[in-house]
């Protein structure tokens, strides 16, 4: 999570998205004054500033923007340009996987992926209820329940959809490569057809609101 006044934005950080990369790409023209929430060096520099600060919820990495209130004041809050990214679920689905086999912290998300192969994962019960209740905009509501996101960015189409948060800091802004796993990077390989439809009924509400298929990698390959 990135809050930056002087620039007028917000950025919430959806997990498993390309997330860490766009902050980089942010923190790297960052201003004095902007609240940084991640694992990012500038973001580990500037934690302690925030330490006594009240807000509804947990302040970390993934903070949604219910989490984050109290942070500034909620009129100043729900004026800001809100973006984040957002990813084809079943290429995510892959990331989660890998990145969960590769921890060492008890969660049962950690105990299913280091205890089932990748098509089991994604039709345990625990993870499709996990996808189903997290789709992208739970993250860009506030505790009322009013979403506020000027802009979704789709990670495959970062360049083309991301011209107006461009506009808005008056710069553009690239992609570094970071946090590349040894996976394959077209993901299809990964699913059988029930693995393939597991994810496409958790994940309906995004595949829906950003034109996702299963297919897609070879548009944005």
């Amino acid at each position: 999570m990135i809050l930056s006044q002087g620039r007028q934005y917000v950025f919430i950080h959806i997990p498993k998205t390309g997330g860490t990369a766009l902050a980089l790409a942010l923190e790297a023209r960052a201003m004095a004054d902007d609240m940084m929430l991640g694992d990012t060096p500038k973001a580990r520099n500037r934690r302690r500033r925030l330490k006594d600060a009240q807000t509804r919820g947990r302040l970390w990495k993934h903070s949604t923007l219910a989490d984050i209130e109290g942070l500034v004041p909620d009129e100043e809050l729900r004026a800001l340009f809100a973006f984040t990214l957002v990813r084809n679920p079943w290429d995510r689905a892959v990331s989660y996987y890998h990145w969960l086999r590769g921890q060492s912290f008890s969660h049962p998300a950690v105990d299913l992926a280091q205890s089932l192969e990748f098509r089991d994962f994604v039709q345990d019960p625990q993870i499709i209820a996990a996808f189903r209740g997290s789709p992208a905009a739970s993250y860009l509501r506030h505790a009322d329940g009013a979403e506020q996101c000027r802009l979704y960015i789709r990670l495959e189409h970062f360049q083309d959809d991301a011209q107006p948060l461009f506009a808005h800091l008056g710069f553009p802004l690239d992609l570094p490569r970071v946090n590349e796993s040894g996976r394959q990077r077209d993901w299809r390989p990964y699913y059988d057809d029930a693995a393939a439809e597991a994810v496409a009924a958790a994940c309906a509400q995004d595949i829906g609101q950003f034109e996702y298929s299963f297919n897609d990698f070879r548009l944005s390959k």
